[in-house]
C-alpha cells in the first residue's frame, strides 16, 4: 500500500495553520486578478464570470473591457476574444465564497476585516510622524472627484503639470485629463493595438518634457503619447510591462511582472525615438510598481507576488540606490510596529522630501515610511475616507492624490492646518452642463456619502 502524502508545509518547515490557508485561498482563488478586487454573490459587478478560455475575472471587469462596438472582449491574460454574452456565472466560486463568509461571520461581528483593531493604535503612528509630509501628520481632504463613468476601474495616476493630471483606467478612452479642480479636460486611447490606442493599461508617468508614458498590458509595450494623446513611441515587447515611472535623469523605468524584471528605457529628448533599453534588475518575484526619487535618485520597487512554490509571502518593498545597488528590504518584519500585522503595499511614492509614502489597498490606508536612512517606521497620513487605494502621486504642493478603484475617484489630501482655505476651496464644484452652470456641494471624506463626479459629457 503506498504511503499517504506528507502534508504541506513551509519552506520553513511549519505546518500551515488554518489562517494561513484560508488567507491563500481567498488571495489565489477569491480575487479577481484585473481589478484586485474580492468576488462577491451580494455586490452584482463583483460576480465571478468564467470566460470561454476558462479564466475567470468579475462582471465589473467584464463590462469594463468590453468593445462598445464590437461588443467582444479579449481575455487579458491570454489575449483570446470572445462575445460578451459569452461569460457565465462560476457557481464554484460564488459557493466557496459563501462557504468563507458564513464561517467568517462570527469573527466579523467582533473584528471588521481591515478595522483599526488589526493596526497599531494611533499613538503608535504618531510616534514616528517626523518621518511624514511636512510632520503634519494625519492629512485632510480637500478634493474628490471622478465616479463610475468618468472613471472606471482605474490603475494609474500622474502629475501632467502644474494644473493637470492623467489617469488611466478601463473607460471608452482609457487615459483622461483633468484638472486640478476635477474637471474633465480631454482624453485618448480607444480600445485597440494601434499606435494611437490603448489595450489594458496599468500604470503611467509623466516625463520631464511632458509626455504620458502608459505601460499597456494588452499589447505587451509601452506606449508614448503628447499631453494631447498624439503617440509617439512604443517599445517592447514585453512579457506584461506593470509599473512605470521616469527618474530625475528622464530614464523610463518598466517592471515586468511576468519576467521578473526591471528595465531602464533610456529615449531622445521628443521620446520619439529609444536609444537603450537593458535589464537593470533580475531575478524579482513578481514587480509591480516602481517608484523613483526625485532628490536621492533611489529607486522602490513593489515586489508583490507569491512564490513558485504557492508558500504565501509578504508583500516586499525593494529600495535600490540610483546605480540600482540594492539597499534594502522592507516588509512587515522590518517595520517598528508593535502589534502583529502584515503591511500589503499595492502602491508607492517619493514625496519632495524623498520620504516613501505607500498605500494599503485592502485595509484602505496610506501612510510615509519615512527617508528609510535608519529603521523603517510607519507613520499613518491617511486613515478614513478610502476604499482601495492602487496610486499615490505627492505634489510638489505638499498634497497627495489617491487614486482609489474602490469608489473610481482621486481623491486629494493636504497637509494644511488652514480649514478655512480648505473650505474656500472646496466649497463648490462648477460644471457646465446644456449651457447652464451647475453647482454641487462639497464632496465628502465619508464614505457612503454622496459625492461629485465629473467627466465627459455622456452621449445622449
Amino acid at each position: 500500500m503506498s504511503e499517504a502524502p506528507a502534508p504541506r508545509s513551509s519552506s520553513c518547515g511549519r505546518r500551515k495553520g488554518a489562517e494561513e490557508i484560508l488567507a491563500e485561498v481567498c488571495s489565489e482563488l477569491l480575487e479577481c486578478k484585473v481589478c484586485f478586487e474580492r468576488f462577491s454573490s451580494e455586490q452584482n459587478d463583483r460576480r465571478p464570470r468564467n470566460l470561454p478560455c476558462g479564466h475567470v475575472i468579475c462582471l465589473g471587469c467584464v463590462c469594463a473591457l468590453v468593445h462598445g462596438v464590437l461588443h467582444q472582449l479579449e481575455c487579458p491574460f491570454c489575449r483570446r476574444r470572445c462575445d460578451a454574452g459569452g461569460t457565465y456565472d462560476c457557481q464554484a466560486l460564488l459557493d466557496l465564497q459563501d462557504l468563507i463568509d458564513s464561517a467568517e461571520l462570527p469573527r466579523r461581528s467582533s473584528s471588521a476585516l481591515g478595522s483599526d483593531a488589526s493596526w497599531p493604535t494611533l499613538p503608535q503612528f504618531e510616534r514616528g510622524v517626523q518621518y511624514g509630509m511636512e510632520g503634519l501628520g494625519l492629512m485632510r481632504l480637500h478634493t474628490v472627484f471622478g465616479g463610475w463613468g468618468s472613471i472606471v476601474n482605474p490603475t494609474g495616476v500622474a502629475v501632467l503639470g502644474p494644473e493637470t493630471m492623467v489617469v488611466v483606467h478601463g473607460g471608452h478612452e482609457k487615459a483622461t485629463i483633468f484638472n486640478s479642480q476635477g474637471h474633465y479636460l480631454h482624453s485618448f486611447g480607444h480600445y485597440g493595438h494601434r499606435p494611437a490606442d490603448l489595450c489594458h493599461p496599468l500604470d503611467v508617468a509623466v516625463s520631464p518634457g511632458g509626455h504620458v508614458v502608459v505601460s499597456d498590458a494588452g499589447d505587451h509595450a509601452v506606449k508614448v503619447f503628447s499631453s494631447r494623446g498624439t503617440p509617439l513611441a512604443s517599445f517592447g515587447p514585453f512579457e506584461l510591462p506593470w509599473g512605470v515611472d521616469v527618474d530625475r535623469r528622464g530614464h523610463i523605468l518598466v517592471t515586468d511582472a511576468e519576467a521578473g524584471t526591471l528595465w531602464q528605457v533610456v529615449m531622445d529628448s521628443g521620446c520619439s525615438v529609444v536609444v537603450s533599453k537593458v535589464v537593470v534588475v533580475k531575478d524579482l518575484q513578481g514587480p509591480r510598481a516602481v517608484a523613483s526619487c526625485r532628490v536621492s535618485g533611489r529607486v522602490a520597487v513593489l515586489d508583490a507576488q507569491r512564490s513558485h512554490r504557492g508558500d504565501p509571502t509578504p508583500t516586499r518593498l525593494k529600495l535600490f540606490s540610483e546605480d540600482f545597488v540594492p539597499l534594502m528590504l522592507v516588509d512587515s518584519g522590518s517595520l517598528n510596529l508593535t502589534d502583529p500585522m502584515r503591511l500589503d503595499i499595492s502602491y508607492a511614492t517619493f514625496d519632495r522630501r524623498g520620504d516613501l509614502i505607500v498605500a494599503d489597498a485592502g485595509r484602505g490606508l496610506v501612510g510615509s515610511l519615512g527617508d528609510l536612512q535608519g529603521t523603517p517606521a510607519l507613520s499613518l497620513l491617511v486613515k478614513d475616507g478610502l476604499e482601495r487605494p492602487v496610486g499615490l502621486v505627492a505634489s510638489e504642493q505638499n498634497s497627495l492624490m489617491v487614486l482609489d478603484s474602490g469608489d473610481h475617484t482621486v481623491k486629494i489630501y493636504s497637509a494644511s492646518a488652514d480649514d478655512s482655505q480648505i473650505e474656500l476651496s472646496t466649497k463648490c464644484v462648477v460644471e457646465m452642463e446644456d449651457n447652464q452652470t451647475i453647482l454641487h456641494p462639497p464632496p465628502s471624506n465619508t464614505k457612503g456619502e454622496s459625492r461629485t463626479p465629473t467627466g465627459p459629457p455622456q452621449s445622449r
